[in-house]
């Protein structure tokens, strides 16, 4: 796939994340939101380990419409690829009611998009992926599953500090030391723009992978699928849709 060029590390990350490797025969618990990236990360993970289950959250986020797009999802991936769908074992949603109570965001509050004193745009709910990946981890340990799979990326996003790699890798680190076992946690994500994360959904599934993208994921902050655009439905406005847009666009541009 066509990319910018930025340097030999960020393409050897991007050859990584893209080459073909033999099935593991360990299995994977991916983050799946039902956002663009958790389904990128989705069919990542399809394509490598043998067993592949998904948890997601419902902390009272103001886009949990993404909650009832996964099942949509999760379908759509199996039928894209009859290996795929032989692979994708159970879903679970756990409720986190707390996470909404203690933040005062505008992912969990009525409350306009902006930033804040702190630096940080207000759309920043503080712990929310290292609580995630504490409660993955704990279900990973009943369910036999070491790998946690997460979209996370410190390239093109919105400044969260728990989406940066020292995070993830360090937390890695502390839970296997309180699970008393390996835990790792892969972001395939981490190092990709958002052109090169739709390029991921093409070289993994092909057009109907991206069709599918486009037309069921949640990535608008504010859950609204009643405006379509060429890159999905969203307001348009929100941080998230300005990113997938400045993606899809980017991407389209180097495939021209």
């Amino acid at each position: 796939m066509s990319v910018p060029d930025r340097g030999a590390g960020h393409d050897a990350a991007l050859r990584d994340v893209t080459a073909s490797r033999p099935v593991n025969p360990e299995g994977a618990l991916v983050l799946f939101s039902g956002g663009q990236d958790s389904t990128a990360c989705l069919a990542w993970a399809l394509e490598r380990f043998d067993t592949v289950e998904t948890i997601g959250f419902d902390y009272g986020q103001r886009h949990r419409i993404e909650l009832s797009q996964r099942p949509v999802i999760r379908d759509g991936l199996g039928r894209l690829k009859k290996s795929w769908q032989d692979r994708l074992g159970p879903d679970h949603v756990l409720a986190l009611p707390s996470l909404a109570a203690i933040s005062e965001t505008s992912l969990t509050r009525d409350m306009a998009m902006e930033a804040t004193a702190s630096g940080f745009p207000n759309t920043f709910v503080p712990g929310r992926n290292i609580l995630f990946l504490t409660y993955a981890a704990a279900l990973g340990w009943r369910r036999g599953l070491q790998v946690l799979v997460g979209g996370m990326c410190e390239t093109d996003f919105s400044g969260y500090p728990d989406c940066r790699n020292d995070t993830i890798q360090v937390l890695a680190r502390a839970l296997s030391l309180g699970l008393d076992r390996p835990v790792a946690i892969e972001t395939p994500l981490m190092w990709l723009t958002k052109a090169e994360t739709w390029a991921l959904a093409e070289t993994l599934g092909g057009q109907p992978l991206v069709d599918l993208i486009v037309a069921e994921t949640v990535t608008c902050y504010q859950g609204d699928r009643t405006k379509a655009h060429a890159w999905g439905t969203g307001c348009g406005q929100c941080p998230a849709c300005e990113l997938r847009r400045k993606g899809w666009e980017e991407w389209h541009s180097a495939k021209i």
